[in-house]
This record gives structure tokens, sequence and C-alpha cells, in this order.
């Protein structure tokens, strides 16, 4: 493994994707978000979620998850960030992360993760973490995660449930959008294009990666953004509107 280059005083900016940008400035410019946001996203709401990392999750240390904690420590070095967040592994067959959190952002971590991916590419995804946070994605994330599982059942639209669905669709269609960001940032942390690739491999197909071929799956790639016809462009659509 080769001796990583510390990118000290890094700006965000530089690793932030132009359709992550465009998605944000889109849904900030909705009728009542800042309304929104400043009733559903504070200290009350942060520490809330906390409590439920603390209740369910084991939190990285120095005595619990040491190698998964070295990492994060290794991952916050690179991209220069300055304030350590918290990581949890949470018990989760399901290959996932999040990063959540606005004044005080925290990382859990799926436990299925420490089973499949090798260190370079755990150092990747813990990078793609931290890039969410460093760029500041955790006061909107929170927020489409309060209003996916909270807030149709506790809030009033002047507009109605439409008005609701169109936020959290265009915070959707952002939310997709950072991750190409997220992934910019841990591709910055490996330094090393391989880990990157052979973890959105193990994402799509799983461990089994001896049954697998990445030039293969650059193909069926190209196949997905070719597209016959426009039925296909109307599927794609339907088919992401409630993915992350």
């Amino acid at each position: 493994m080769t001796q990583k280059r510390y990118l000290y005083d890094i700006d965000p900016g530089e690793w932030e994707h132009p359709l992550d940008r465009a998605a944000l400035s889109a849904v900030k410019q909705l009728p009542m978000v800042n309304d929104i946001v400043r009733s559903f996203i504070g200290s009350t709401t942060e520490r809330s979620l906390r409590s439920i990392a603390l209740a369910s999750s084991v939190r990285a240390s120095e005595r619990q998850f040491p190698g998964v904690y070295r990492l994060l420590i290794e991952a916050a070095n690179i991209l220069d960030v300055k304030e350590l967040p918290e990581l949890y592994v949470s018990q989760n067959p399901f290959l996932n992360a999040g990063a959540m959190g606005v004044e005080h952002p925290f990382i859990t971590l799926n436990s299925s993760m420490l089973s499949v991916l090798s260190e370079e590419e755990l150092l990747a995804v813990i990078g793609h973490e931290l890039g969410h946070i460093a760029s500041g994605h955790g006061l909107y994330k929170t927020l489409l995660w309060m209003l996916v599982n909270f807030a149709s059942g506790i809030i009033q639209f002047p507009l109605g449930q439409a008005a609701l669905m169109a936020i959290i669709t265009a915070l959707r269609e952002w939310d997709r959008k950072s991750e190409l960001s997220a992934d910019r940032a841990g591709l910055l942390v490996v330094q090393d294009v391989n880990p990157s690739l052979n973890l959105l491999m193990k994402l799509a197909g799983g461990a089994q990666t001896g049954e697998m071929n990445l030039s293969e799956l650059f193909v069926q790639a190209d196949d997905y953004e070719r597209g016959k016809d426009i039925l296909d462009s109307v599927y794609k659509i339907l088919n992401s509107i409630g993915s992350s």
C-alpha cells in the first residue's frame, strides 16, 4: 500500500459534482423549504437521531471496532476534517452506510460492510460519508429522512400532501446526485480507482467478486445509459424516484 497524500485545507467544493450543486439549488428554491428546515432540524432532532444510534448500534472507538476507528481517523486526516464524527456500526445485512446530523453529524456503517469489503474499500466508504459531512449534506439528508418517516403524520401543509410529495421528490433527486460528490471524496481518500470501482461492483452484486467482471459491468452500464426509446427513459425515472 503506497503512502497517501494528505489534502490539507482542501475545499469541499473541489470534489462537489455540478449535478449535486444544481439539484440542491433547485431544492432551496422550493416554497416552504426554509420553514420546514426550521421546524424539523435542530439540536433536538439531532439528539434524537443520535439517541437511536446509541441505543441500537455500537460506537467505534479505540476499544470497539478499533480497525474501523483507525480508518475513520485516516480518512479524516486525508480530507482535513477537523472535527472527527462519531461512527456507529449497526447490525444490518444490507450493504449500506449513511451520515446524518447537522451541528455534530455522525456516520452509521452497516455490519455487513465489515464482512464483505476489503480494508481499502471500507476506507472508501468512510471517505464517502466524510465527504457528505464536509459538504454539509447532513442538513438536507436529515430533513429528507424526517419527512419520509414522520412528516406525513404530524405536519399539515397549507398546500396539502401534493406539496409535501413535491418537496420529498426534489430532495430525493438531490440525494441521488449528492452521491456523485461523495464518491469523489471517497476516491480522494483511497487515491486508487480500483477499490472505488470494486466497491461499486460489490454494492451491485454482492461479495462473490469471482463471479463478476468489472469490464462486463461497464458494458452493462453502457447498455443502461443508451436506452432504446422514450419509454426506457420513463422507466428510469419511475424506477429511481424512491431510490437513494
